[in-house]
C-alpha cells in the first residue's frame, strides 16, 4: 500500500511538473512563437517630435559610486530640457548619496541646466515605494517614470515612449530592461537571461491578456492615472508588481516595448549574498501581493489565474527545491516499473529543452549586444544550472520565513557598475 502510494505521488508529481515545464517554455518563446506578438513587441521605426513631458524618479540609496553617471545620462538624454524633469530621491540618512548627487546638480547648474533637483525624505519606511510617494507630488509634467541608480538609459528612450503613448493613445508603457554583465560570475550569465526572456517575451503574455506584473524601472505612467491610483504601497516589496496588477484590474492597457536597441542597461548583484536577498525580497513582494488580494479584482477568470499563477509561483520554487534533491535520491534508491520511471523522467526532458532554449538566447542577447559567447559560456550555464535552481529555491524558502516572522524590511542590492564595463567592452568591439 505504501508503495503504491509513493508510486502514485511520484507520477502525480512528475505530471504536474511537466505541465508547469512546459508552460514556462510557452511563455519563454511567446514573441518567436507568434509573429504578431513579436510584431507588437518592437519600437516603432520613426519617432514623433517631441510632445509629453516627463517627470523621471531616481530613488537611491547609498549608491555614491552609480548616481552621478545616471544623472548625466537622463539630462543627456536626446529629448528637450524644457520637456524633462528629474527628481533624485534619497533618505535623509544616506549622506553620501546626497552629497554626490548634489555636486553633479551644482556641476549641471554651472552649465545652465536647473531640471535636476533632490528630494529627502525622513520617515519611514525606508524603502523605495516610499520614496517614490514622497517624490510624486513634486512633479508636474504630464508622464512619470522611474529608473533604478545604476541604470544606463539609451538616449531616445524618451523619444520612444512619446511617439508609442501619442501613436497608440496608451498611458502605461513598459519598456525593456536588461542586465548587462552576463560574465561576471557563475550564477550571471543564467540571472541575464531571466531578464532577456522575461522582458522580451513573457511580459508581451501577460500584457495581452491584461495581466502584468510591471518591472522596477523603465516603466512610464500618465501622472494622472498614478494620482487617482494614490501611487505605490509603500510595505509591499514588489510595488512594481503590485501597481501594475492595480492597473490591470482596472482594465488600463499596458504597452510593452522591447527593442534590443533601446533597453535599460544593468547589472546582475554582485555577489551571491546580495543575490540572494534581492530574489528574497521579489518573492516576499509576491506573496504579500498575493495576500492582498488585488489579483481577484480581475474581470475574467483568465486575468486572474494568470495572476495568481505568477504570485504563487515562489511558493512552487521553493517546494521545487526541497522535491529537487529527493527526486536525485530517488534516482539512486528507489526501483520503480518502467511506465512509471519513464513518467518520472518526463520533467527531465522539459528541463533539457529549457537549457536548450537558454543556451540559444545567449547568442541571441550577445548578438545583439555587440557581445560574444562561446562554448564554455555554455558550459558554465550547464554546470550553474542545478546550482542556480537551488540558489533560487533557498531564496523563496527565506521569503516565505521572513513572511512568517512579519519581517518587511528593505534588503538593499548593491551596485557597482559592473554593467558598464560589459558595454563599454561592447562598443570596443564594434569600434
Amino acid at each position: 500500500m505504501i508503495v503504491a502510494i509513493v508510486y502514485l505521488v511520484l507520477i502525480v508529481v512528475s505530471i504536474l511538473l511537466t505541465v508547469q515545464s512546459a508552460h514556462v517554455l510557452y511563455l519563454m518563446l511567446y514573441t518567436w512563437d507568434r509573429a504578431d506578438a513579436e510584431r507588437k513587441a518592437r519600437a516603432p521605426e520613426e519617432f514623433l517630435p517631441p510632445q509629453l513631458s516627463f517627470s523621471v524618479l531616481l530613488p537611491a540609496r547609498h549608491e555614491e559610486d552609480v548616481i552621478q553617471s545616471t544623472i548625466e545620462r537622463v539630462v543627456r538624454a536626446d529629448y528637450p530640457a524644457e520637456l524633462l524633469e528629474v527628481f533624485v530621491i534619497c533618505s535623509q540618512d544616506d549622506t553620501g548619496t546626497v552629497k554626490k548627487a548634489e555636486e553633479k546638480i551644482d556641476e549641471l547648474h554651472r552649465e545652465g541646466l536647473h531640471n535636476v533637483r533632490v528630494v529627502v525624505f525622513d520617515d519611514k519606511p525606508i524603502n523605495k515605494p516610499h520614496g517614490l510617494n514622497t517624490a510624486l507630488p513634486h512633479t508636474a509634467n504630464e508622464v512619470v517614470t522611474i529608473f533604478d541608480a545604476e541604470d544606463d538609459i539609451h538616449p531616445k528612450i524618451f523619444s520612444l515612449v512619446n511617439t508609442v503613448m501619442v501613436q497608440e493613445d496608451v498611458r502605461v508603457v513598459q519598456a525593456g530592461v536588461q542586465l548587462m554583465n552576463y560574465q561576471s560570475n557563475w550564477y550571471s550569465t543564467l540571472n541575464v537571461l531571466e531578464y532577456f526572456f522575461w522582458f522580451k517575451s513573457r511580459l508581451h503574455y501577460h500584457a495581452h491578456f491584461g495581466s502584468i506584473p510591471l518591472g522596477g524601472n523603465t516603466v512610464f505612467f500618465a501622472r494622472q492615472l498614478l494620482l487617482r491610483l494614490g501611487g505605490w504601497d509603500d510595505r509591499n516589496l514588489t510595488e512594481d508588481a503590485d501597481m501594475g496588477l492595480r492597473i490591470s484590474a482596472m482594465g488600463e492597457r499596458v504597452r510593452v516595448v522591447y527593442d534590443d536597441r533601446y533597453v535599460t542597461k544593468e547589472e546582475t548583484p554582485p555577489t551571491l549574498g546580495h543575490f540572494i536577498r534581492q530574489r528574497t525580497r521579489w518573492s516576499q513582494g509576491f506573496m504579500q501581493t498575493l495576500k492582498k488580494g488585488t489579483w481577484k479584482k480581475m474581470p475574467t477568470r483568465k486575468q486572474r489565474w494568470l495572476a495568481f499563477y505568477v504570485l504563487a509561483f515562489p511558493r512552487g520554487q521553493a517546494l521545487l527545491g526541497l522535491y529537487l534533491p529527493l527526486s536525485l535520491g530517488m534516482i539512486l534508491i528507489l526501483k520503480v516499473p518502467v511506465m512509471i520511471a519513464l513518467c518520472s523522467y518526463l520533467p527531465v526532458l522539459l528541463l533539457a529543452a529549457h537549457f536548450l532554449v537558454q543556451a540559444v538566447g545567449l547568442y541571441e542577447f550577445t548578438g545583439a549586444h555587440g557581445l560574444e559567447a562561446s562554448p564554455k559560456a555554455v558550459l558554465r550555464m550547464a554546470i550553474a544550472w542545478f546550482p542556480f535552481q537551488m540558489v533560487l529555491a533557498y531564496a523563496a524558502l527565506r521569503a516565505m520565513r521572513r513572511e512568517m516572522l512579519g519581517r518587511h524590511d528593505w534588503e538593499k542590492t548593491q551596485h557597482v557598475g559592473a554593467h558598464r564595463a560589459t558595454t563599454e567592452e561592447a562598443e570596443s568591439r564594434v569600434g
